[in-house]
């Protein structure tokens, strides 16, 4: 049985500044959207696309990442609790953060984006979709650096004790969602998207990957105190991952239907 080192999630102090891991890990997922991001605009197979777009990007990234993410979690997880306590929605360094959330307020930002190029949202989401999962990983990473988000009590043999959440034993479910929605989706999608794909399924696959990924790490992680196990045994998580998988997999038949149709039958060619 192991026993979580009890990290400091304070990196580093600067007199009274003090910098957090996970406010690191935030850092790295940026870093590394703009690194990645980078190396896909100069691929020939992405017509249209500049490294200078990234950095704009990004700056409509971040915005809707932090506003998506907070209002995802006020309006999905404690919605009561933030009615009658509206001011600590601005309290985003208490903690309160929601992916679901965070993704629709990326969409959000995204489609402000490509208003603003002139270039199509599909475009635009399936460039960004294989360059999300390392930061989701690094955010997994600096969970489990915190000691927070835990899993739920096991008896396998690399489970660990979370002192925070008590003597037993339990799944470390975010080193689970580190390598399943982190480090193999970004695998699966950095794969699929060097070739060149129909408008729409580098999206769909990606949520797909997300959806699926998720549902399953849930089985092993605790589901919040105040929400416990919805409607079948399922926890928020899931059935919010739920219309993803549905989404995702509709994409990718809507995706490689259309493209079928574009291309040019043995009769038009010898026109």
């Amino acid at each position: 049985m192991l026993v979580h080192p009890q990290f400091d999630p304070i990196a580093l102090q600067l007199g009274p500044v003090a910098i957090r891991w996970y406010g690191l890990m935030y850092l790295a997922a940026f870093v590394l959207f703009v690194v990645l991001g980078k190396q896909r605009a100069r691929q020939s197979l992405l017509t249209g696309w500049h490294p200078r777009d990234v950095d704009d990007m990004l700056f409509y990234g971040v915005f809707g990442v932090i506003v998506g993410g907070r209002l995802g979690y006020v309006l999905f997880y404690k919605p009561l609790y933030y009615l009658a306590h509206p001011v600590e929605i601005l309290s985003v360094w208490q903690g309160g953060m929601s992916f679901h959330g965070g993704f629709l307020g990326v969409l959000l930002a995204l489609w402000l984006f490509a208003r603003g190029r002139h270039k199509s949202f599909l475009d635009v989401t399936d460039f960004v979709a294989p360059l999300v999962p390392l930061g989701l990983a690094a955010g997994r990473l600096g969970n489990f650096i915190n000691g927070e988000l835990w899993g739920r009590v096991t008896d396998v043999p690399w489970a660990m004790v979370f002192p925070s959440a008590g003597a037993e034993p339990r799944h470390p479910s975010q080193l689970y969602q580190f390598g399943l929605e982190g480090l193999l989706l970004f695998a699966i999608l950095w794969w699929y998207t060097a070739r060149r794909r129909p408008l729409g399924a580098a999206s769909g696959l990606f949520l797909l990957g997300y959806g699926t990924t998720r549902f399953v790490a849930e089985f092993a992680r605790e589901p919040d105190s105040f929400l416990g196990f919805l409607a079948l045994g399922f926890t928020m998580g899931q059935w919010l991952s739920l219309p993803m998988i549905v989404g995702g997999l509709g994409m990718i038949v809507w995706a490689y239907r259309r493209a079928g149709k574009d291309e040019p039958t043995i009769l038009d060619r010898m026109k």
